[in-house]
């Protein structure tokens, strides 16, 4: 019998809790915890991918606006910053499923392999092996939506309109989120944060990824190519969250900003 290809977990017990019953509370808290859902399920959100201790209550709000379509969705687009490894390409993993202390997470394997084909992403463990931006996302993703096939892309340094292009040939119909993964300011004071970080999400919500520079998120490219992509389909974006690592449970002296956005 062949042996499935999975990718280990790399931050349980450091980003998020390693054990099971641990970590499905704090999904299951953080969620109740948001605000509540009103309008259309989102066709994609924006999520932070700090600690949870941090950014997890911001995550939720972005989650919380999804969940209600579980069972209907059935499929993810996960995009975010390669920080370890990052080449100038989009990259997918070999892997057929990523782990979390709470079970295998599927890879779309076809989606990801028909993508490969078409030569708009290649495959390179080395740039999954470490990186959190994807794997925090994941306890989220099972915990609101069950049972679903994820393509997880680690976003290198690469055009944002090339970026725009690998999400609209995955882009699929009701049945498939896209999730881009980005925290946005690091290492200001909160007052300097939260100064840019409303700049910022002022021109996301705007849908204006010409006024997104390099230092407002870590995962500028995948956010404004999740811009670029929606507009071709006429999505409304709508800030859920926007708080700094001081409002949860950082430092003032030097935070790191997070948003959460929903586009429907």
């Amino acid at each position: 019998m062949r042996t499935m290809r999975v990718r280990p977990p790399a931050v349980a017990g450091l980003f998020y809790p390693a054990d099971p019953g641990e970590l499905r509370a704090a999904v299951e808290q953080a969620l109740a915890a948001a605000a509540p859902v009103a309008g259309p399920v989102a066709k994609a959100v924006v999520a932070p991918h700090a600690g949870y201790a941090y950014s997890g209550p911001v995550a939720a709000s972005a989650y919380a606006r999804v969940a209600p379509a579980r069972g209907r969705i059935t499929r993810v687009v996960l995009l975010g910053p390669a920080h370890r490894a990052p080449g100038v390409a989009v990259v997918a993993s070999g892997a057929e499923a990523f782990a979390t202390p709470l079970g295998l997470v599927r890879v779309d394997v076809e989606r990801r392999d028909a993508l490969v084909a078409a030569g708009l992403v290649v495959v390179d463990d080395h740039a999954h092996a470490g990186e959190h931006s994807l794997e925090v996302q994941l306890p989220f993703l099972q915990v609101a939506l069950g049972d679903v096939a994820v393509l997880p892309l680690a976003v290198g340094h690469v055009d944002a309109q090339q970026v725009a292009g690998v999400l609209e040939a995955a882009w699929g119909g009701d049945e498939t989120l896209v999730v881009v993964s980005t925290d946005l300011s690091h290492y200001h004071d909160h007052q300097t944060a939260t100064e840019l970080d409303r700049r910022t999400a002022d021109a996301v919500v705007a849908a204006r990824p010409d006024r997104l520079g390099p230092y407002d998120a870590c995962g500028v490219v995948p956010l404004q190519a999740l811009l670029l992509a929606a507009a071709g389909h006429d999505l409304h974006v709508e800030l859920l969250d926007l708080r700094t690592s001081a409002d949860t449970a950082g430092d003032p002296g030097r935070v790191v900003g997070y948003g959460a956005f929903a586009l429907a």
